[in-house]
């Protein structure tokens, strides 16, 4: 579904007493305009407080990750069905981060998608270039290699599926892809959506990769951007909420 999306991922950050000063900060300060959306995807340990926090309210919640597997013996892993009830809307699945730091294939990021949709929860899954593959001129061929993983798993399910463009070299980093850069893209990744599946064609695309108030304005007055994926910036409330607005 198309509008604006903006989406939060603490990573590996937080604590008690400071998430709840979050919570409280953004649920008192959003107050959404019709068509906007905003969510945010905590560590595993604090989804029961965001429940808490945030039942009742315009701000969804989320995971940053789900095992593939829906039950056995993976120990220390957590299934899909575990996080939805949490109360869980959404799960990032394919981040670079698990990607590149977790080995993570593609067939796997398809599987962990499938998990999700399979529990009622909505995947966000993440595609992306390295900058030696932005160098390389390979920056195509690896979201679509990328996507085309996702899309040969979940066919129309897709269509129940947000998708977003994280340029590995821009996260974290300061740097940040142009609107151009991030238009042109989407707009690929729009293409192969559209001719592989109608409904498809409205997946809600996201930017992801080191967004802030100041750039925010620029990169979601793109066409194909309908929103964000938030790192560090997501941690502040004043911060997020600017972005959410932008």
């Amino acid at each position: 579904m198309r509008g604006k999306l903006v989406v939060g991922n603490w990573k590996m950050h937080g604590g008690l007493r400071q998430n709840d000063v979050l919570f409280a900060d953004l649920r008192s300060g959003w107050n959404p305009p019709e068509g906007r959306r905003l969510a945010v995807c905590v560590p595993f340990p604090y989804l029961w407080q965001a429940q808490a926090a945030l039942s009742g309210s315009a701000i969804a919640w989320g995971a940053q990750n789900i095992s593939e597997h829906a039950t056995g013996a993976f120990t220390g892993e957590v299934s899909a069905a575990m996080v939805a009830e949490f109360g869980c809307r959404y799960v990032i699945v394919g981040h670079s981060e698990r990607r590149t730091l977790f080995g993570e294939s593609d067939t796997v990021v398809a599987a962990k998608a499938a998990a999700a949709l399979a529990a009622g929860l909505t995947p966000i899954v993440c595609v992306g270039e390295t900058l030696k593959e932005r160098e390389a001129g390979s920056t195509e061929a690896v979201v679509l290699r990328q996507l085309d993983a996702v899309l040969a798993k979940l066919g129309s399910r897709m269509a129940d599926a947000v998708l977003a463009y994280e340029p590995v070299w821009a996260i974290g980093t300061g740097l940040t892809a142009s609107p151009e850069q991030a238009q042109a893209v989407h707009a690929l990744l729009r293409r192969r959506l559209r001719s592989v599946d109608a409904g498809a064609a409205d997946v809600a695309l996201l930017y992801g990769g080191s967004c802030k108030p100041g750039n925010a304005q620029a990169l979601l007055a793109c066409r194909d951007v309908d929103g964000a994926l938030v790192g560090g910036a997501s941690l502040k409330a004043d911060e997020f909420l600017a972005i959410a607005r932008a």
